[in-house]
C-alpha cells in the first residue's frame, strides 16, 4: 500500500509506516515540501496511486466533493502525542489495511475506524 502523509501529522508517521512494509512518503518529500499546496498534494497522491494521510478537512471536502483525492486517510483524533498516535495506529493497523483495501474514505478517531465509502 501506498501512502502521502501530509504536513500536519509528523514524518515519523511515515517512517513508521514504511516499517509496516508500505511505500509511505512525507509531504516534506514533495519538491515544494511542506509549502505544497492541498492541489499539488492530490494531484502527486491520485497520479501515484497512494492513499492522502491527513488531519486537515479541506481534503474531506475536496474528496467528497470532488472525488479528490480519489483515497483518504482522514486521523481525526485531535492534538495527542506522536508515540499516542503511533500506538493508535499500531492498535488498528490490521483493520485499518482491511478497510483501505475496500473504501475509498477511512477515519481513524481515538474510538476506533470510521468507514465512510
Amino acid at each position: 500500500m501506498k501512502f502521502l502523509v501530509d504536513a500536519q501529522l509528523p514524518r515519523r508517521l511515515a517512517k513508521w509506516l514504511a516499517g509496516q512494509g508500505c511505500d509511505a512518503l512525507h509531504t516534506l518529500d514533495l519538491p515544494q515540501a511542506n509549502a505544497s499546496t492541498d492541489d499539488e498534494v492530490t494531484d502527486f497522491a491520485d497520479r501515484d496511486g497512494r492513499v492522502v494521510v491527513t488531519k486537515d478537512s479541506d481534503f474531506v471536502q475536496s474528496h467528497i466533493l470532488r472525488s479528490r483525492p480519489q483515497r483518504l486517510w482522514l486521523i481525526s483524533t485531535g492534538n495527542m502525542r506522536n508515540q499516542d498516535l503511533e500506538s493508535l495506529i499500531a492498535k488498528h493497523w490490521l483493520a485499518m489495511q482491511d478497510a483501505l483495501s475496500t473504501c475509498r474514505f477511512v477515519e481513524l478517531s481515538t474510538i476506533g475506524l470510521i468507514l465512510h465509502d
